[in-house]
């Protein structure tokens, strides 16, 4: 079975997936260039997004979705388990969002440029004034309902177990006084680990849960601190027993 899987995916769903890939691309491009990033950056992505999982056959746990009011600004922070950790978000969280990620993902070819002219935001360490743009633009995007999504470890597993979450998503929540989201998923380190020598994607279920909201309780470093430790806790909580351990990963 599982060799006919292979075929299947070889043969029929990645041929159509990288289309899919390439279509939806273009469109976030042309579309936000004509000056609506707002739909443009999220709703082709989430279509593809979900069609990735479907064609790939893969069944999808969703849990909590009723805690989240998809009319307000969230930071939302989830453990990393894996690339399919990015379709899972896009097809199954309801609210708009800009992602905050890595300042090398502008690089990879016509999804970079698709994600830099969807407004997404791009973290860049180089120093304290590019520190200072991230955060500004991070703070012209989450209005009206926009939110944020990050993955505070920074960097995928190589475990499947949980690192440790850096704060600067918690930093951005505390000065903008938003309430935090943690989201627990598991399965795409199943699906498709980081260290798999061969890309080739592992039939295998996927869940993903959206936690209550942990609203601000006051301000400054102690709260921010707080947050955190709440955040990685009901993350780290929501997951299989095996995998609640701690494992630092090498690269964060």
């Amino acid at each position: 079975m599982k060799y006919l899987y292979y075929i299947y995916q070889i043969l029929f769903a990645l041929p159509i997936l990288l289309l899919a890939t390439i279509i939806t691309a273009t469109a976030t491009i042309v579309g936000s260039a004509l000056g609506f990033a707002r739909f443009w950056a999220f709703w082709p992505a989430k279509i593809w997004s979900w069609l990735i999982i479907r064609i790939l056959l893969l069944p999808v746990h969703i849990e909590g979705q009723e805690n989240v009011d998809e009319q307000t600004s969230y930071v939302f922070v989830a453990n990393h388990q894996g690339y399919f950790d990015i379709f899972l978000i896009y097809a199954f969280l309801g609210n708009t969002f800009r992602w905050m990620m890595k300042k090398s993902l502008r690089k990879i070819p016509l999804v970079g440029k698709a994600c830099e002219s969807g407004g997404q935001i791009f973290v860049d360490k180089s120093g304290p004034k590019a520190i200072k743009r991230t955060y500004d633009k991070a703070r012209e995007i989450l209005k009206g309902g926009v939110s944020v999504v990050v993955f505070p470890e920074g960097s995928r597993t190589f475990s499947g177990c949980m690192g440790y979450f850096k704060k600067g998503a918690f930093q951005l929540a505390d000065e903008l006084q938003l309430p935090v989201v943690p989201i627990t998923i598991n399965g795409p380190f199943d699906v498709l680990p980081r260290t798999a020598k061969v890309p080739l994607i592992h039939w295998h279920p996927l869940s993903i849960k959206f936690h209550k909201p942990i609203t601000p309780q006051g301000k400054g470093k102690e709260f921010e601190l707080k947050t955190l430790e709440a955040a990685y806790e009901a993350v780290r909580n929501g997951l299989p027993t095996e995998r609640q351990k701690y494992v630092q990963n090498d690269d964060q």
